[in-house]
Parts: structure tokens; C-alpha cells; sequence
């Protein structure tokens, strides 16, 4: 905890253009937080290096990912927000932790066993433990609540499980977090194969609605997306497309299903679809019309950066210290 408030800390990693998952089931969230927590927000690029990453197109993806959080609504003078790498301690204590993490821990984690196969010719010793170093981003900060997708929600465990076994072994140190999985966070699925989870890393471009795509793009693919062939537009389990269709056009709306399910009523799936891409469309527009004001001011990025990164570093030297000298460390 920092002060009086309860204290936030989330991060997106800069490895990919982010898609309306992303926003819907992260971002967007985000600014909630500001008012009544002390929140951190990080650019993960720590995170994003166990994948191969070519070095101008992972400075170019820091910038944005960084004027995305803004133009996302994510006020600099309400949250500290910083790049992972510009504050040291992240590593610091990664390697700390990493001694108290077990090696049958890590070998669970399902995302290490979907990234290894998925990358095969790169299976590095970083991909293996860096839930370690997310622990040590979440510990550094004495954060309270980690807001978390379901496929998120293994590491938290494991964070906590670390921060446990530390305060048992040496009294009370670490805060140990929480999970905040929002009722109205919507898990959106991909255009071509709704039963699977829209991914910034898909191939089929096709697949992936992304924040920055024009509105052509965003129409075009709606029109492409997968639906089935019947023509009704009903949410249930037996049609996985329209069911993620509605739940998108419910979140740039603010309808709710049986709203939507009466507009379209006797109307096709062509309605629908240019009806969803629509508003996709114009519910970007402000974000993209900001992001395009902030990436063009490349000082003011810095600047946000630099002072992000300064604040915190003050949060995480003392807790740093605090750790090291549990440990016995001279310091």
C-alpha cells in the first residue's frame, strides 16, 4: 500500500498493435482506478524480449503502447505511468524471487507450455521464469489489486503464493494481491474463429479487430466475420460468432443482448455485422484521433516517461531495500 489509498498496478506489453480485447478487457478499465487508487501502469518490454523482437519495431511499439494508455483516457497527472526497463528494481527483485519461486511452479504455468510450443526454436530460460518477474512487478509496489484477464489469473496465484512463502519465511513483507476480474469485462473472441481468443499475435489479419485499424478496415472485417449459417441474431452457446458479435456491438453501445436481439430481429446477419463495425468505428474514433495528436509529440512522450519512471523508482527502491536486508544482504 502507498499512503492512505489502496494501491493498482497493471501492464500491457509492447510485443504487437493492440486489438479491441485489449481496450475492452483492459484499457479502457483503467481510468476507473485513478480517482480512488495510487495506480501504476507499465509498458511490459522486459516481458516482451523472451519472443524474438526487432529492436526499431520495439522502440516504435513502446511509444505507442505508451500514447495508447493515454489516448485511452489514462491521465499522467492521475497515474504513474512508466516503461518496465526504465526502472531497474523490476529485474532487481525478479532475480530475488526467482530463489524462492520453485522450478515444479514455473514448469505448470500453461502459458510457458503454449509459448514453448508455439515457439519452439526459442525456448529460452526467460520465457520459463518470467512469472517471476511479473511477481516482482505486482510486489515492488505493495500493490492491493491486480486487475487480471482469466488467462492472467495462474501468474496472480503464483505471485501470491511467492509473496506468502517470503513473508513466512521472514515476517511481513510483501502485500499480497488480489485479482480484479470486472463483471462487465468482456473476453472477446477472434473474427474467424469465434471458440478462440482475439489474439494481436494472429496471422489472419482478418481475425483481429486492432485499436488503430481505419474504418474501412474495422467495417471490412466485420463483414468477413465468421457467423454460421442461420440468420438469426440470438446470443447463446450454439452460436459462438453472433454470441461474440453481440458482446462487442454491447460494448461499444451500451445495449444490452435482448436490446440488440430486438433491433435485429428479422434483419440478416448483414445488418448486424455493418451495424457492429460501425460502431467499433466510431467508438475508436477519439482514441485514434488522440493517439495520432501524442505519437506526433515525441518530447512529451519522454517527458511522461522520465517523470513516470522517477516516481516509480522512489515506491520500489524502499521496497528494494526492505527485501534485502530481510534477506541479509549489507546494504
Amino acid at each position: 500500500m502507498t499512503g492512505d489509498k489502496r494501491t493498482v498496478f497493471s501492464a500491457v506489453q509492447p510485443s504487437g498493435n493492440l486489438t479491441i480485447g485489449n481496450y475492452l478487457g483492459a484499457i479502457k478499465n483503467f481510468s476507473r482506478f485513478g480517482e480512488e487508487y495510487k495506480t501504476f501502469f507499465c509498458v511490459a518490454d522486459l516481458h516482451a524480449i523472451t519472443v524474438r523482437q526487432i529492436p526499431a519495431e520495439l522502440r516504435k511499439r513502446t511509444y505507442e503502447t505508451l500514447a495508447l494508455y493515454i489516448a485511452c483516457g489514462l491521465s499522467p497527472e492521475k497515474n504513474t505511468i512508466f516503461v518496465q526497463s526504465h526502472v531497474p528494481e523490476h529485474t532487481e527483485l525478479a532475480w530475488l524471487l526467482n530463489c524462492y519461486t520453485m522450478f515444479g511452479e514455473l514448469s505448470r504455468m500453461t502459458q510457458f507450455k503454449d509459448k514453448s510450443a508455439k515457439h519452439a526454436q526459442n525456448i529460452n530460460a526467460g520465457l520459463f521464469t518470467y512469472p517471476a518477474l511479473m511477481a516482482a512487478d505486482i510486489l515492488l509496489y505493495g500493490t492491493d489489486i491486480v486487475p487480471v484477464g482469466l488467462d492472467q489469473k495462474q501468474h496472480l496465484e503464483l505471485t501470491r503464493d511467492i509473496a506468502i512463502r517470503f513473508n513466512q519465511t521472514y515476517s511481513d513483507t510483501f502485500t499480497v494481491p488480489e485479482g480484479y476480474i470486472s463483471t462487465d469485462t468482456m473476453k472477446i473472441m477472434s473474427l474467424a474463429e469465434p471458440t478462440s481468443k482475439m489474439s494481436k499475435s494472429d496471422e489472419n489479419q482478418n481475425a483481429v479487430v486492432y485499436i488503430l485499424d481505419t474504418k474501412d478496415d474495422i467495417i471490412r472485417k466485420f463483414k468477413r466475420a465468421v457467423t454460421d449459417s442461420d440468420s438469426v441474431v440470438r446470443y447463446g452457446e450454439d452460436k459462438p460468432g453472433i454470441s461474440n458479435l453481440m458482446t462487442i456491438y454491447r460494448a461499444f453501445s451500451g445495449k444490452t443482448l435482448e436490446e440488440i436481439e430486438r433491433e435485429f430481429s428479422g434483419r440478416g446477419y448483414g445488418d448486424f455485422k455493418l451495424a457492429v463495425g460501425e460502431a467499433v468505428a466510431d467508438g475508436l474514433a477519439p482514441v485514434r484521433d488522440e493517439f495520432a495528436r501524442l505519437i506526433a509529440d515525441k518530447r512529451y512522450l519522454e517527458d511522461v516517461m522520465k517523470s513516470g519512471a522517477e516516481e516509480a523508482h522512489y515506491y520500489a527502491r524502499r521496497m528494494i531495500s526492505k527485501v534485502k536486508k530481510k534477506i541479509g544482504f549489507v546494504i
